[in-house]
This record gives structure tokens, C-alpha cells and sequence, in this order.
């Protein structure tokens, strides 16, 4: 059997990750770890297809880790977890990245270089980045199928998307309207509300109010608007029926304007002098005079055929800001546009598709909207017309493609009727499993409940086109929904569904003697996303009968952006389809913000590469890191190298010191495990309570784990770390000192070679536990270890820890009480280290005494029976136990609100204050289990909150119950020894310098001082005995270090030069207990 084999405590992790990674590729390890389950036993994950065109950022690397753990956790539970990748690789992105490529500037250059052209373009680069991909999230760790991925730009894939708008047009879910939508003028396309609600700004806007004199009379409505480019479209006024307004005029001013009261004031300022008083009703129908000419002959026609300039009401109409009259321009309000088109008002198409006004407004025509406020702005200055002129900060949406402000604008397009869809998608919301709940019960089941019909059509080139072909005669519509169907009705073969190959087909009308074409839009590409379930696997064309295995998904992540994104089309196609959930259990990710909270930039260089963070910690470092973040708990994230750093200190640096320790005693010692091992149960305390911990830990994992509460692991971790690092290995490194060969034969040896055994046993059976729960998380450094405690031994059954079972909780291992009993006794040493720290007495400097103050049987029976562990870790020479803490500490009470408040209401106050007041000998009463009356009310220990304060003069700490008094005492002898150790701690720092095995036997040459406290103590006969037994040296020699030491330090103790040699040394007869690591504290 091969011995354990240690790893350098020089390692770089990334380079063991690297092998690790090659023995992944060498075994093809991910592909059996699939196919190594049964069909039966699928748990079916869906991935977001992310954009190829741009490399991996940390939110990508976020929602990777929690895309890999997950399947890594359900897979060592038994099931057959496919993971297979898809790419976006329709749309916007890789639209406006050709462009630029190409050098051109929306949809009129791409048509003039040829649609044809620019498909071709964006489908030759759309895949740009995917070997970047690939790499970075092979990089850190993730298992996905590359090979078998899905792309949305396959013919397979756009037929399925055919089938699926096939399927609600049959139900009736789709229809054709001219709405106002958010538009991009830059990509001259409208897009959905979700779309819009991605990015919003916040940004300063001129805020302007004009008037509108009425025809009747010698008087103006006041209209107020933050968007000054709409005014040259407008063609109503609106008014709220039921609001009061007034005819005022400005202190000293002769004007007279119309104004909802409420609004008067502030905005014609005060002083103002109000004349009349009259509900909005008595408005509606009036006529004013348009601010500008370009559309005044719309004031000709007839009441409710399109007259235009007259009051008219609308239930929209606030006064919350503004002048409580609403500027109508029904091209870019969807209030607007209903509250016009109920009174026959159209709309005038003034406002191209790139965003510029049309011949019609002559004054600012071929102008950019927003880029014509100001001169607008001065025109009606110039005009008279402006009556006030601010500027407003608000929040204002933006195209997420272009990064450039939206308009509103009435457009044709195609809708999924979603509003229709709503109570039922409200009632499966209730029943998907949300990471975080509120995420899905405020953020997304808010959104539902405000659901609007999604408007899926997009006026673009590079997508799936929708398959609607319209006769040019009569009209009428044919949706088509395959291929099949396509080559049935054009007679045409079609091997590729991309507008430039199919729009050339037309189809014979069943309703008249005309021709159909396809009507030029293609499909938002969120809609293809939203498909994935079924156009991943071709449905229903291929597989049909397995389908109901795969639907729903268990399981999918993404970022907090996608509640209006992947997540809501998911939930929108499988309610409208199926009438079910698309996914049952979701984590959602937040933002990863630059380390000063802005956002990261390429520009600006404010985060590291995150090629060069796993470079230089590690991938499993970060994985870690990254779900122990805010972002785990879908909250915005500072991403700080350090925090990588640290997670490398604190996760894997202990788990590899513990490993180690293990290898080397191990091997010096011979000792092997076998198949039993893992099964052992010792009967030492210390062995009992470090595997009834694990059971905790176990347990803890896969209830994380099972609850997708990823945010809960590494806190678990770092328990578990601190458990067996610094106090099972602390404590018990004794156990493995005494050497092989040391047994007389007698009844005491054989016990110390029995206990060294269960030692040996308990301690590898709690790596290899840990090795497996980890293993989803830090699934190298996992590897690394599982190789070397189970492949290498010859006991795996496996070639990969991630064929393993995760682990399953015992019962039988479980000792609470066991538990309790170490947690109380290493809560005491905690408050006596820090004692020690801040009386500033040094570590390796014994004292006399510790005295606890006890209020338990249970606490005092914990620490007698671990009084040997307590003594070691504190370097105290005797416990002293007590139940009366009188002389340490003074009690001070507070009233405790949290079960007081509700129980006292107004008597509150005084019954907190009388608490306060209450005497000690009260106090202690009460500390006693007692009670005590306080302004008429009996209260208990759980009413009133205890805190003991150190009595000045001692050194003496509180840390809720528990308080101790360290004797600071220092006798000759006490420092004689705390020097001797601090010899022996420079002493074990050069045998690791000089790379000795820890049983190598050595002489050591001391030569210090020749007089004061180290020289004393160096002559102690008894102190160099235990430097002696403590250093492994067979001799202690103190003098001059002669010339031929090879091993030599000088160093200093208390301001005292030390020097100190060592040589190998070797004997015939091993007597000696002794080690080169450090144990208790003291050494």
C-alpha cells in the first residue's frame, strides 16, 4: 500500500488544481460521473444561455458556482445530472457588435450593406468568444457538456421556437396591435416593459411648465411636462373630473391660468390670488390654441373624430407633482394614447425610428428628441409661452444594449396576451422554491401581479423569424409552425430558417388569389430563451416521449436582473403552454460591484482579471468566496481580492495542515487504514466528540445543500476547520508523538499504542468526511485530498471523490451532550486567552492558577473532566472552580424590551428604570434562578438581562455567564519555564528551516547569556530536560556552537541574544516521547 503522500506546504493551489484538472480530462471523470446514474434517477437542470460576444465576467463566475455545486451535490445524492450548455446567439448583442465591426450605424446602413450580408456577418461572429468561455469555466471548476451544447441561432432550435408560437397562437394568446412601447432609437426597434425595467438611470431633465390659452376665454391651462421634445406632438389636454381647480392669477401679475388647486401655490408661488373654484369636469370639451402649427387643421374635425386641441378627461391625472393639467401626445404615452383613442384622437407618427422628428415638424425635422429639448425649450421662451423652467433629477429608463435613453413611441407589434395568463402564473409563483423567498415573493411576484401583455416582436435581422406570413391581398394571416409545414405550403426546400433565407417564400392565400409574405419582424430573442426548455431538445419534432421526464427543471440560477428576464419568459411560455412551472427550485445571484462599489470597469481597471485571481489562489478559493458574499443572497457584492486571500487562510490552508499532520505521523510511523477505519467507533473523549462534530457538519451540508441554501456552507466550513485544526489535532497531537518501537511490552504501552491507533483511525476517517461534503465546493482541493487518503491507500471505489455518496449523518456518532460539555470548556478558555492577551502576558509564560466562576453542575463537570486540555491551552498550572463570582465581578441589569414591550406598554419606561436601580444583593438572587418584584411586577431571569463587569484591581473577563480571573503571579520558577519554552519554540522553528523529519533525534547547541533570567533558566537542569524531551535531542549542550553546525539561528528572547545549532543525531535504544510540533500553548 502506497504511503500518504504530503503536500508542500510551499504549494501554489493552482498548480494542484492544474493536475487535477488533467486527471479530470485523463479519466474523462465528468462524462462517467453522468452516465454512471440511471435514466430513472434525472434531476433536470436548465442552463440561461449567456451572449457570446463578450468574455466571462464575476457575475458570470457567481452564477457558474452555483450552477456547478448544485448538480455536484444532487449527482454524489445518485442522480444522473446533465449539464448541457446553450449560447444566446440571436438579438441586439451581437446586432450592435457587427455594426460596429462593420462600421455601421443602425437599421438604414444594414440595409443598404444588405441583410443578407449582415447575417451571415453576425453568424460567423456570434461564436467569437466561445473558446474564452470554455476555458474560464472549465477554469474554475465547472462540470458542463460544451460538446452537445445548444446554440439559438440551430434550425433545430428555431423550429422548436416555431412550435411554441404556434401553440399560442392556437390558443389564442397572440394578437397584433399598435401600442406605445419602449423604443430604442438607436437600435430603431421597440422592446418589452421587462426590457425597459433592466436599467434605469438617474438623470437630470429640464421640467418646464407652458401655457395653452383657451379659445373662450382670456385665460391659460397651465401644462406641465418633463419631456419638452413631446410638446411639438401635442394634441389634448387632460384634466382629473373629480379634481378641484381654480382660475388664479401670480401676486401682481394680470394673467389668468388654469390650475388645480392643490398645485397653485407651487407653482405661480405665494400670494397667489385664486378667483374661482370648479371641478375638472367643467373643463373637459374646451378648446385651446396649439403651441405650435404643424398639426392645426386636427382642430378642424368634428368632436370625437379626431379633434384635437380640447380638454379631455383622464382617470391618470394626479396632483401629485406637475399643475394637475396632463400634456397628451398620444405617439408617446401609453395613458396618452388610451385616453385619446377613447375620444377618437389618433396618432401622428412624428418621431421616426432612429429617434429624429419627421418633415412635419419643420422647425426642429431630422433633429434627434432628446438632443432638441433645449432649442425647444427656447422657442417657446421666445414664443411667450414658458412660464417656469426647472431641472428634475428622476429615474429614467435605458435601452440595456446601447446604453441609450428610451422613448416612448407608438409602434405596430405582436403581443402574447400574458395579462390573461396572470392569476394562474401568481399561483405557480406561489409554489416555485425561491433563493432568496423574498426575491420571489416580493421582486418577482410583484412583477406578476402588474404583468402586461409582452410585446414579442422586434424590428430587427439577426433572430428567429416569427413565422406569420400575411396575404397582400385580402390580409388575412397563416402562422406556420415547422419546417414541414413551411415546405409543405412554398413547395421549397428549407434548410435554414433565418429571414434572408426564408423571406423569399410566399404562400398561396386560402382566402383569396393573393400571395402571402412573411411580415418582417423577428422575435424578441428573450422569447427564444424563454423556449429553451423545448428547443434544447427539438420538442415536439425529436425525443417527444421523454419530454415529461425533463419538464419542469429542479433546479436552475441566474442573476437578480433575470426576475425580469429569463426566470419571468420561463414562467410566462410554461404557464401559456402547459399550464405549469417551468422550474421548481431557483437561486438567485446579486451584482458583483469593483472593491469601491462602483461598477466594474474595463475603462476605469477598478477589479482584478479574475483569469489572474484563480492564477493566483485558486478557483476553489474563489468559488468560496463568492458564495460566502452578499451576492449569494441576490444583494450587491464589493468583490475584494483579499477576501479570495483570505478564504485561502482560513478553508484551505487548515484542511491541508490537517492532511499533513496526518501524512507525516502516518509515515514516519508506518500506520496504515484500512476499509474498517471508516467504520471504527473509538471511546476517547476527544475521538467521540470530533466525529459526533461531524455528524453536525454532515447534517448541516445537506440540509444547506437540499434547501439550495448555498449562502450557509462556508460558515459551516469554517466550524468544522476550527473544530479539528485548533482543538481535536491541538489537543490530541500528543497522542501520535511516541514512536514506533517505543512499546516495553507493558499494559500501559499497549494502552498508548491502542489509543495512538484509534487517534490515527478517528482522524482519517474525519478527512475523508470532510473530503466528501466539501467535494460540491471545493470540488479540487477535494480531489487532491480523496486521491491521497483513498486512491492512494487502495481503498476507494472510485477514481474520483465525485462518484462518491455524499455523506449521510449517524445517529450513533452523535453525543450532544459530549458537545455541550467541549463548548463550554472551550467558551471559558476563549474568555481566559483573551484575558491573557490583555494583561499582555506572553503565551509560553506559565501561571499559577485559572479560577472559574461556575453556575451549573453541568459546566463545573465539563471542565474537571477536561480540566488536562484546559491547563494546555492556557499554560495555567492548577483550575480552581467556583460558584460564587462575587469577588470577580459586579452585576448590572437591563431591562430585557424583547419580552417586556408587548407585556408593560407605557409602564415600560419606569419598570426599565427601576431594573437599572436594582441592588446587587437583588441581583444575585436573581442570577440565582430567584425572582424579584419591580413596580408591582414579578420578573424573572428572562425579563431582566444580567451583565457582569470585572471588578477593578483583577484580572478578570466576562463573557456572558462565564467569568474567569487569571493569577498573573510570576515566580522564579513559572519564569524560568516560559523561557524555556520560548527556547524551545526557536528550537522548533530550526528544525523545520532545516527540513528534519518530524522523529529525527538531534544534539542541540544553546549559547546564551552568560548571566540574568535566560541564562538562569538555560541552567536549569530540569528546564533543559524539557527543552530536551520537547525538541527530540539527545543531548542539550550550552556553550560556544562549534564552526562545523551547519543548522544554526540567532534570535532574541526578552531583548537576550540566543544562538542555537543542531546536528542529526542517531541512537540504538528509542526511549524518548517527544515531537517536533508544537503543542499546547505553551510550547
Amino acid at each position: 500500500m502506497a504511503a500518504f503522500r504530503p503536500v508542500s506546504p510551499q504549494v501554489h493551489f493552482p498548480d494542484l488544481e492544474e493536475t487535477v484538472l488533467a486527471l479530470w480530462r485523463e479519466r474523462d471523470v465528468f462524462r462517467q460521473s453522468v452516465e454512471g446514474r440511471s435514466q430513472e434517477s434525472r434531476y433536470v437542470f436548465y442552463d440561461g444561455p449567456p451572449f457570446a460576444t463578450g468574455l466571462p465576467h464575476y457575475g458570470h463566475l457567481v452564477a457558474s458556482t452555483l450552477k456547478d455545486i448544485v448538480p455536484r451535490y444532487w449527482a454524489m445524492r445518485g442522480h444522473r445530472v446533465e449539464r448541457r450548455f446553450g449560447w444566446d446567439t440571436h438579438g441586439l448583442p451581437i446586432e450592435m457588435e457587427m455594426e460596429k465591426q462593420l462600421g455601421l450605424s443602425g437599421p438604414g446602413d444594414i440595409r443598404a450593406y444588405g441583410v443578407a450580408a449582415f447575417n451571415e456577418a453576425c453568424r460567423g461572429g456570434v461564436l467569437r468568444y466561445t473558446a474564452e468561455w470554455e476555458k474560464v469555466v472549465s477554469r474554475l471548476g465547472r462540470w458542463v457538456d460544451f460538446q452537445n451544447d445548444y446554440k439559438t441561432m440551430d434550425p433545430s432550435f428555431m423550429e422548436s421556437v416555431w412550435w411554441v408560437f404556434r401553440q399560442l397562437w392556437d390558443k389564442g394568446l397572440i394578437y397584433a396591435d399598435f401600442r406605445v412601447m419602449p423604443f430604442s432609437w438607436r437600435l430603431s426597434t421597440s422592446l418589452s416593459n421587462f426590457e425597459a425595467n433592466m436599467d434605469y438611470r438617474d438623470v437630470q431633465d429640464p421640467a418646464i411648465t407652458v401655457t395653452m390659452p383657451l379659445l373662450d376665454a382670456e385665460e391659460s391651462l397651465l401644462v406641465w411636462t418633463t419631456t419638452p421634445w413631446t410638446l411639438p406632438s401635442n394634441l389634448a389636454v387632460a384634466v382629473g373630473e373629480e379634481i378641484e381647480y381654480v382660475r388664479a392669477r401670480k401676486a401682481g401679475e394680470e394673467a389668468v391660468y388654469i390650475i388645480a388647486a392643490a398645485r397653485a401655490e407651487a407653482i405661480l408661488g405665494k400670494g397667489v390670488e385664486i378667483l374661482d373654484r370648479f371641478p375638472g369636469s367643467q373643463l373637459v370639451g374646451r378648446r385651446y390654441a396649439p403651441l405650435f402649427d404643424y398639426f392645426a387643421d386636427l382642430a378642424d374635425r368634428p368632436a370625437g373624430e379626431g379633434q384635437a386641441f380640447v380638454v379631455i378627461a383622464a382617470p391618470h391625472v394626479t396632483t401629485a407633482d406637475g399643475t394637475g393639467l396632463v400634456h397628451m401626445a398620444p405617439d408617446f404615452g401609453e395613458e396618452d394614447f388610451q385616453a385619446c383613442r377613447a375620444v377618437g384622437i389618433g396618432v401622428l407618427q412624428s418621431v421616426d425610428d432612429e429617434g429624429r422628428f419627421v418633415r412635419d415638424i419643420k422647425d426642429f425635422a431630422g433633429r434627434n428628441v432628446k438632443e432638441a429639448d433645449a432649442d425647444i425649450i427656447r422657442w417657446l421662451k421666445d414664443a411667450g409661452r414658458l412660464v417656469r423652467h426647472d431641472t428634475i433629477q428622476h429615474s429614467y429608463p435605458f435601452c440595456w444594449r446601447s446604453d441609450t435613453p428610451l422613448i416612448y413611441k407608438a409602434v405596430p407589434a405582436r403581443f402574447v396576451r400574458v395579462e390573461a395568463l396572470r392569476e394562474r402564473m401568481q399561483a405557480h409563483n406561489q409554489t416555485i422554491h425561491w433563493v432568496p423567498e423574498a426575491v420571489g415573493q416580493k421582486r418577482f411576484g410583484n412583477w406578476l401581479a402588474d404583468a402586461r401583455d409582452w410585446n414579442v416582436s422586434r424590428n430587427r435581422f439577426w433572430g428567429t423569424p416569427i413565422p406569420i406570413w400575411r396575404c397582400e391581398g385580402c390580409g388575412a394571416e397563416r402562422c406556420i409552425g415547422s419546417i414541414a409545414e413551411l415546405e409543405a405550403a412554398t413547395g421549397a426546400e428549407v434548410t435554414d430558417l433565418h429571414p434572408h433565407r426564408i423571406d423569399h417564400l410566399t404562400i398561396a392565400c386560402a382566402d383569396c388569389d393573393g400571395q402571402a409574405r412573411r411580415i418582417p419582424d423577428v422575435f424578441d430573442c428573450w422569447f427564444e430563451s424563454g423556449s429553451m426548455p423545448y428547443a434544447q431538445r427539438h420538442h415536439p419534432f425529436e425525443g417527444a416521449d421523454t419530454f415529461a421526464a425533463d419538464f419542469p427543471a429542479r433546479f436552475i440560477a441566474e442573476g437578480l436582473d433575470q426576475t425580469r428576464g429569463w426566470f419571468y419568459t420561463l414562467h410566462v411560455l410554461a404557464a401559456a403552454l402547459f399550464g405549469r412551472l417551468a422550474f421548481k427550485h431557483v437561486i438567485v445571484n446579486g451584482l458583483v460591484l469593483a472593491e469601491d462599489g462602483k461598477k466594474m470597469s474595463k475603462r476605469l481597471k477598478n477589479y482584478p482579471d479574475p483569469g489572474e485571481i484563480i492564477h493566483q489562489y485558486g478557483a476553489d478559493a474563489l468559488r468560496a468566496y463568492l458564495i460566502n458574499s452578499a451576492a449569494v443572497r441576490a444583494e450587491p457584492m464589493r468583490f475584494a481580492e483579499r477576501g479570495v486571500r483570505d478564504t485561502v487562510r482560513k478553508i484551505v490552508l487548515p484542511l491541508q495542515n490537517a492532511y499533513n499532520f496526518l501524512a507525516t505521523y502516518a509515515q514516519a510511523d508506518g500506520w496504515e487504514p484500512s476499509l474498517d477505519t471508516l467504520e471504527h467507533k473509538p471511546q476517547t473523549p476527544l475521538d467521540r466528540w470530533i466525529l459526533s462534530r461531524l455528524q453536525d457538519f454532515v447534517g448541516q451540508m445537506r440540509a444547506e445543500l437540499s434547501a439550495y441554501a448555498l449562502s450557509n456552507l462556508v460558515p459551516a466550513f469554517h466550524r468544522i476547520c476550527d473544530d479539528l485544526n485548533n482543538w481535536y489535532i491541538r489537543r490530541g497531537r500528543r497522542r501520535y508523538w511516541r514512536e514506533k518501537g517505543d512499546s516495553d511490552g507493558s499494559e500501559s504501552a499497549a494502552a498508548e499504542a491502542d489509543d495512538k491507533a484509534e487517534a490515527y483511525a478517528t482522524l482519517f476517517r474525519a478527512l475523508v468526511t470532510v473530503t466528501k461534503a466539501m467535494a460540491p465546493v471545493l470540488p479540487f482541493f477535494s480531489e487532491m485530498l480523496y486521491q491521497r487518503l483513498m486512491v492512494d491507500t487502495g481503498l476507494a471505489d472510485g477514481e474520483s471523490v465525485h462518484f462518491c455518496a455524499f455523506p449521510e449523518p449517524d445517529a450513533a456518532l452523535r453525543d450532544a451532550k459530549l458537545e455541550d460539555a467541549v463548548a463550554h470548556v472551550r467558551r471559558t478558555v476563549a474568555v481566559a486567552q483573551a484575558l491573557r492577551e490583555k494583561e499582555g502576558v506572553a503565551v509560553r509564560r506559565p501561571l499559577p492558577s485559572l479560577t472559574v466562576a461556575v453556575h451549573t453542575a453541568g459546566v463545573a463537570e465539563a471542565l474537571r473532566h477536561f480540566e488536562a486540555d484546559v491547563l494546555g491551552e492556557l499554560n495555567v498550572k492548577a483550575l480552581e472552580l467556583t460558584r460564587d463570582d462575587a469577588d470577580l465581578v459586579t452585576l448590572r441589569a437591563k431591562a430585557n424590551f424583547k419580552t417586556l414591550g408587548r407585556r408593560l406598554g407605557k409602564k415600560m419606561k419606569v419598570v426599565a428604570k427601576a431594573i437599572a436601580d436594582l441592588e446587587q444583593r437583588t441581583l444575585r438572587a436573581l442570577a440565582a434562578g430567584g425572582t424579584v418584584e419591580v413596580e408591582g411586577e414579578t420578573l424573572s431571569g428572562d425579563d431582566i438581562l444580567l451583565v457582569r463587569e470585572p471588578r477593578a484591581g483583577r484580572a478578570v473577563a466576562s463573557d456572558g455567564d462565564v467569568t474567569v480571573m487569571l493569577d498573573l503571579e510570576a515566580t522564579p520558577e513559572l519564569v524560568r519555564e516560559g523561557l524555556a519554552r520560548e527556547v524551545i519554540n526557536r528550537v522548533q522553528n530550526l528544525r523545520k528551516q532545516a527540513n528534519l523529519d518530524v522523529s529525527q533525534r538531534i544534539v542541540l547547541f544553546v549559547d546564551g547569556p552568560a548571566e540574568g533570567l535566560l541564562a538562569a533558566a538555560i541552567a536549569d537542569a530540569a528546564m533543559r530536560e524539557l527543552v530536551a524531551s520537547e525538541t527530540l535531542s539527545l543531548e542539550v549542550v550550552v556553550g560556544a556552537i562549534p564552526e562545523g553546525i551547519r543548522d544554526r539561528a540567532e534570535d532574541t528572547i526578552d531583548g537576550e541574544a540566543l544562538r542555537l545549532g543542531l546536528a542529526p543525531a542517531y541512537e540504538d535504544d528509542d526511549d524518548d516521547d517527544a515531537d517536533a510540533d508544537e503543542g499546547d500553548a505553551a510550547d
